[in-house]
């Protein structure tokens, strides 16, 4: 296939479509993606959009083909992807409606296909540092320029889903130090890695998962809750994802799809 993209979008909770051109339904080896892919021009580059959960939200977070979504960008000539994402907050320093570029994830998911080396080919990438740094350092220079309150670092504890944490789970996580909880960060990032592609992740907060520790009046997160203050906050993620789009160099500067397969045997 010709190439036709070089950025890649994932849509998460509450942000499941733009404008574009064209959509596009593409065949892999893992089954179909989430949805046809939407083909646009965003400040200038060519990009292609795929809601994670589908158009219509009907794909829950533990059903998502991953490797499909990744393996169709790849195939698109996708060298660069940003996948934002509604997440939960587990410290009170990071509130709902902050942005958090997040540099390390927790994986507590489980039985997720998060390989395409099932054998006999086989590789061990290293995750020592999950996120592109070229694009990290942009994404927050862009927000910081649009006046959004933005989280430098954070860890993201990603769980399995459907369902919301526990108080006690909760407690556990944030105990841990994590800022950031989510249910769609893994394996979306390590996939794109090992077809070479760039990634960074947007979290925006949404809500405070099951409570903060001594503070009663803060309810256990709802998905109403969720959608209400994403889309609350969506134009502010639609601007940042058009400044750190038109900010990308035309050649990455970063070290992320160097040597990342060096380790393959078979």
């Amino acid at each position: 296939m010709e190439k036709q993209a070089e950025i890649g979008v994932f849509g998460g909770s509450g942000f499941y479509s733009i404008e574009g051109s064209e959509s596009i339904i593409i065949d892999t080896p893992y089954g179909a993606p989430s949805d046809e892919i939407t083909l646009a021009t965003m400040s200038g580059k060519n990009v292609a959009f795929l809601p994670r959960h589908g158009k219509k939200h009907t794909i829950p977070p533990h059903m998502i083909n991953y490797r499909a979504n990744l393996w169709a960008m790849k195939k698109l000539g996708v060298t660069r992807v940003i996948g934002p994402c509604a997440a939960g907050s587990l410290q009170a320093h990071v509130k709902p409606g902050d942005f958090v570029i997040c540099d390390q994830f927790v994986d507590r998911t489980n039985a997720r296909k998060d390989t395409f080396y099932d054998g006999p080919l086989t590789t061990h990438i290293s995750t020592a540092d999950p996120y592109c740094p070229e694009m990290r350092k942009l994404a927050i220079e862009k927000a910081r320029k649009l006046g959004i309150t933005v989280h430098e670092t954070g860890t993201m504890v990603v769980i399995q889903g459907p369902r919301f944490s526990t108080r006690s789970e909760s407690r556990w996580y944030a105990s841990q130090s994590f800022e950031v909880i989510n249910m769609t960060g893994y394996p979306e990032c390590v996939l794109a890695r090992e077809l070479g592609m760039c990634y960074v992740n947007i979290s925006l907060i949404t809500d405070y998962d099951a409570g903060l520790e001594g503070n009663p009046d803060i309810a256990p997160v709802t998905h109403e809750a969720v959608i209400e203050v994403f889309n609350k906050n969506n134009d502010k993620l639609r601007a940042l994802l058009h400044e750190l789009i038109a900010a990308l160099p035309e050649t990455p500067g970063c070290d992320c799809y160097k040597h990342v397969l060096d380790g393959r045997i078979g």
